[in-house]
């Protein structure tokens, strides 16, 4: 009796490990229908790295000095990270450093240039929170001669250290 009941057993583990080991695929047009789904259209014909996009020509256009043309430099002097909000009309609202390394005229560079840029283009209405404002975040990368690119259009920097 004893015997029978650890064959069982037995039994009943090898099952409970084989069916533990299977998994349930989906019917393959499931798959694809999931996969190949249009991504929702963009309201107002704008997304927003496309407002993003037109921000950061406006801060090139009004900082031709400041601007880094080429490539960026393997190893950045600064890298400084802006939060800032444009109420409906790309007024400025508010900025601030909200991650640097510690470089001060980068510091100030950025947000200075971001102020000259000011107003900024208005954003869709789409993208406007309660208070009819936006909340951004904009990447300034510095290179040792002072010049910047942005993160959102800037070009890809050098792989080697000159």
């Amino acid at each position: 009796m004893f015997a029978s009941r650890s064959c069982f057993a037995a039994v009943a583990l090898i099952g409970a490990l084989l069916i533990s080991a299977c998994t349930i695929t989906p019917p393959p047009g499931v798959v694809a229908a999931r996969a190949t789904a249009p991504a929702a259209p963009a309201v107002s014909g704008q997304t927003l790295n496309d407002y993003k996009a037109r921000i950061a020509q406006r801060i090139f256009e009004r900082n031709p000095s400041l601007v880094l043309k080429g490539t960026p430099q393997a190893m950045l002097r600064s890298f400084v990270l802006v939060s800032f909000t444009v109420d409906g009309s790309g007024r400025l609202v508010e900025s601030s450093v909200y991650r640097t390394n510690g470089d001060d005229d980068a510091e100030a560079t950025a947000l200075a240039s971001l102020r000259r840029a000011s107003p900024l283009p208005a954003p869709p209405a789409r993208l406007l929170n309660g208070n009819g404002q936006l909340e951004l975040f904009e990447g300034w990368m510095f290179n040792d001669n002072g010049q910047f690119q942005l993160q959102t259009s800037h070009s890809p920097q050098a792989t080697t250290i000159d």
